[in-house]
């Protein structure tokens, strides 16, 4: 059988083509795309196949018909003609400085006026050359323009908390978006694709023709991978996979689904893969956190240290339509940017008030996510996370819940004293991290809602039922479990149920004296 070739990390569709490797289809999309719009803005987080999306549009405006042969696209598209193609890239830079900025759009206008020609006089400013090139590529070669821009945000991405630099990237996009305001005319369709929406930019104020299909129901599987397209395209490697992992066929695309599926960009649109994750996941045959390892949300941190968020309530989080077409960035505020970014997706949607339900995606994102804060409330040094919370797992599926205990002490103890602010909620974001993480290992559910334990870990032989008293005693914590019922759920289940009482003392900011009843 021949090799089939995984496109891990292609982001060029003539390369992709040329050179033999598998492709879930999109063309259809392309073409409806073209067909019905002019002016778009696609917002979807990263390595979840933007790039790859402007090369195929760039590749069907230049009329490569070659590239598309056995695509859906082959049999919608008659014409093919050859359109002046502008890409904008803008994902490569490190924006450190006002200067970065301008070299790059600066080298992709030489780039482009060494083809369409040099600029006039008055054409004396980013914006203004820009302008240049657009009416002068579609007076050379009698066709309108294709403007395609990927990662137009990376910029102000990179300036979060640099308010100087933010104000001076703002003021050069503002400008340079602008010119695709006042040369409509010449334009045959533009897209911008980005992780994120920033209001201040003139391109989103003042482009009453543009379409943002972030949210867009018919467009929703545009990029990602589908569990059809899945099944379809990658049976034979999940096939494979299944014989790796020692699973049944059935039991391997739970998992995988479980891992990496779960992406809704609309209410009604179909739930969807990480692409990344997915294709290396196929290569690998081995489950693992592809897709944050290639990027942390640094900035997203800052957001979260800067406003009041409470960690505990990002998972299954509600949040008002309205605030879906705010993308300010704003510190105090920092949800819909984490939405948009890829840890929080849409978990329902309620019309009759307007609100959505927000949940991590998937195993992936929220082990990630969750593993990469851990040192902002613990000082845990980064990387060990996982080896601390594998140990505590370990000890609780043995039975040894004085040594698990123990070790939740120890870790309390390192906890330096400048990163605990001696709030409650502080302890218990420090609880619902250890107990969640451990949710790669055992079952565990931690305490969101009235009624409920603070923590529950269920393994094999046993269910533990955990409270924890702040400047209260263990025997208070234990008589709370009794006389709440925590342990009533559990207890026809078959198997030991095992009940904790913890005092927390606020002044030691440690664990106490524990019971086991």
């Amino acid at each position: 059988m021949a090799i089939r070739k995984l496109p891990i990390g292609i982001q060029d569709f003539p390369s992709l083509r040329e050179d033999g490797y598998l492709y879930v289809d999109k063309t259809a999309w392309v073409h409806k795309l073209a067909s019905e719009g002019r002016v778009y803005f696609l917002s979807r987080p990263r390595r979840f196949g933007k790039s790859l999306l402007v090369s195929t549009l760039g590749a069907y405006f230049e009329g490569r018909k070659d590239l598309f042969h056995g695509l859906a696209i082959e049999r919608l598209e008659q014409d093919w003609i050859e359109y002046p193609v502008l890409r904008l890239d803008l994902n490569a830079e490190k924006y450190d400085a006002p200067q970065a900025l301008h070299g790059i759009l600066n080298s992709h206008l030489c780039r482009w006026e060494e083809r369409f020609g040099s600029p006039m006089a008055d054409q004396d400013t980013l914006a203004r050359r820009f302008q240049g090139v657009i009416q002068r590529a579609h007076e050379q070669t009698g066709h309108r323009v294709v403007v395609l821009v990927d990662e137009y945000d990376k910029p102000l991405l990179q300036a979060i908390g640099h308010s100087d630099l933010m104000d001076s990237y703002k003021s050069i996009l503002k400008a340079f978006y602008g010119v695709l305001k006042s040369t409509d005319a010449h334009l045959k369709f533009v897209l911008l694709t980005g992780v994120t929406k920033f209001g201040q930019v003139s391109v989103f104020s003042d482009l009453n023709q543009l379409k943002d299909l972030s949210l867009h129901p018919a467009y929703a599987g545009l990029c990602g991978i589908t569990e059809a397209e899945l099944l379809e395209t990658f049976q034979p490697e999940l096939v494979s996979l299944a014989e790796r992992q020692k699973l049944t066929f059935e039991d391997c695309v739970a998992e995988v689904r479980r891992m990496y599926n779960g992406y809704r960009f609309h209410q009604d649109g179909p739930s969807v893969y990480n692409p990344f994750s997915t294709l290396n996941l196929l290569d690998a045959k081995e489950f693992r956190d592809y897709w944050f390892q290639t990027g942390t949300p640094t900035f997203l941190v800052e957001l979260l240290k800067r406003s009041d968020t409470d960690l505990r309530q990002i998972d299954n989080l509600e949040i008002v339509a309205e605030d879906f077409a705010d993308y300010r960035q704003d510190p105090d505020r920092p949800i819909p940017v984490i939405y948009q970014s890829g840890y929080l997706t849409i978990q329902k949607y309620d019309p009759r008030y307007g609100r959505y339900t927000l949940g991590y995606p998937n195993a992936e994102v929220r082990n990630g996510f969750l593993n990469f804060l851990l040192p902002s409330y613990t000082g845990a040094e980064k990387g060990r996370g996982g080896f601390h919370i594998g140990k505590f797992a370990e000890e609780l599926e043995n039975g040894e819940v004085d040594a698990f205990l123990t070790r939740l002490q120890g870790f309390f103890e390192g906890i330096p004293y400048d990163l605990s602010d001696k709030t409650e909620r502080h302890y218990h974001v420090v609880f619902y991290l250890v107990f969640t993480l451990m949710g790669r290992f055992v079952q565990t559910e931690v305490k969101s809602a009235k009624g409920r334990a603070d923590a529950v870990v269920q393994t094999d032989s046993r269910v533990f039922v955990f409270e924890f008293k702040l400047n209260g005693t263990a025997e208070q914590a234990l008589a709370q479990i009794e006389a709440q019922g925590y342990a009533v759920p559990y207890q026809a289940q078959g198997r030991e149920v095992v009940k904790v009482g913890v005092e927390f003392d606020k002044n030691t900011r440690n664990l106490g004296r524990w019971l086991i009843g």
